[in-house]
């Protein structure tokens, strides 16, 4: 549920069920706190938790700024490790109700046969393990913000009671007989496109109009340019002040970070840059981090890589190769043999791709044949 940037609160186990897979976080928001960031600016680099100077980040910063400080549904779609949390949470700080309750499910994190009690609470005895009464997800937002990730993981059963308490704002606990009154903001959010979802099968149409009273789209990571770039720098500044060190990105590092698709976004970002920095000892290595394992890919456009038409042939070589060696995890081999190219061809066109970008000295040739032979 996380998109590796912030997590709010403590996990929360349903009374005498500890080990079932429920992943619910809170955050109780106060106001004071809620002035420690800056607000949404879209000419500011942050809005924030969110980093990022992009103008698809600025347009979500106006978007996250308009609909703050209503009381609408928000449907928040996007890849996995986009930040949809983040979004959310973002809302919430910056709405009147920023000093009541916020909290997190992952829907896709409990079972069928739990949620239920997860999302209305149920009584005690109402059914096996119910040892005492417990609050559900939506009693304990009361006032506040409810957040409701991989809602399309929800059943179709469960969505239709969803639905009728977005409708009329009452509910019942499991196992109780009496309804409750609840105000609650709902903000859901999933890595599916909506309207697939909704021709699939997996989200009710009904559902869907109804949370979608103001739809946001995050970015992914390979849209966001030079965000990718400061958001690795802010992850390694973190890490370098809580180690007490100065480590920084190797020039190779800086190229490798542009150039790779990135199908993780800012979750695999921050995950390689800590990765990274593990291992190195002045200089961060991020191709050398990822390993020989090739990278789990969502899609197919993941594995593509598009030129615009005019494109220079040398460009479109130059970034076939770097998408290529990306997606090897920097095995150089194996990208030799995926170009159908030797490794000696691969290492020359690296090393004339190093001096033209950085106006370094290329390798004198004995050096390069050495690299190729070590």
């Amino acid at each position: 549920m996380s998109n590796g940037l912030n997590v709010f609160g403590n996990v929360v186990g349903m009374p005498g069920m500890e080990d079932t897979a429920i992943s619910t976080f809170e955050k109780e928001s106060h106001r004071a706190a809620s002035t420690a960031h800056m607000p949404c600016d879209d000419e500011a680099a942050r809005c924030g938790d969110i980093h990022g100077g992009s103008e698809p980040m600025r347009h979500l910063y106006r978007l996250i700024s308009k609909v703050a400080p209503t009381r609408a549904n928000v449907l928040i779609s996007g890849e996995s490790g986009t930040g949809k949390e983040l979004v959310a949470c973002e809302i919430h700080r910056l709405s009147r109700e920023a000093d009541k309750p916020f909290v997190a499910l992952n829907c896709g994190a409990i079972s069928p046969q739990l949620i239920e009690a997860e999302l209305f609470g149920h009584e005690r005895g109402s059914f096996t393990g119910a040892v005492r009464m417990h609050k559900g997800c939506f009693e304990r937002a009361a006032g506040g913000t409810l957040f409701l990730d991989e809602l399309t993981e929800m059943s179709m059963e469960m969505q239709v009671k969803l639905l009728r308490v977005l409708e009329t704002g009452r509910f019942s606990r499991v196992g109780a007989d009496d309804e409750m009154q609840v105000k609650v903001r709902v903000i859901a959010a999933t890595n599916r496109d909506p309207q697939i979802a909704v021709d699939n099968g997996h989200l009710r149409a009904d559902l869907f109009y109804r949370l979608s009273v103001f739809p946001i789209a995050v970015p992914t990571l390979r849209e966001r340019g030079r965000d990718i770039e400061l958001l690795a720098r802010v992850f390694l500044d973190r890490h370098n002040e809580e180690e007490g060190t100065r480590k920084n990105f190797s020039k190779s590092s800086l190229r490798f970070m542009n150039e790779y698709h990135w199908p993780g976004n800012v979750r695999e970002l921050k995950n390689m840059v800590h990765r990274a920095y593990i291992l190195a000892d002045n200089e961060l290595d991020l191709a050398g981090a990822m390993g020989t394992a090739k990278p789990v890919v969502s899609g197919v456009e993941a594995d593509c890589v598009t030129f615009p038409l005019g494109s220079r042939l040398a460009d479109a070589e130059q970034r076939l190769i770097f998408a290529t060696l990306g997606y090897c995890g920097g095995n150089k081999t194996q990208t030799a043999e995926m170009l159908g190219v030797s490794l000696k061809t691969l290492y020359n066109r690296l090393n004339e791709y190093q001096s033209k970008i950085f106006n370094e000295p290329a390798l004198p040739q004995r050096q390069a044949n050495a690299n190729v032979n070590s």
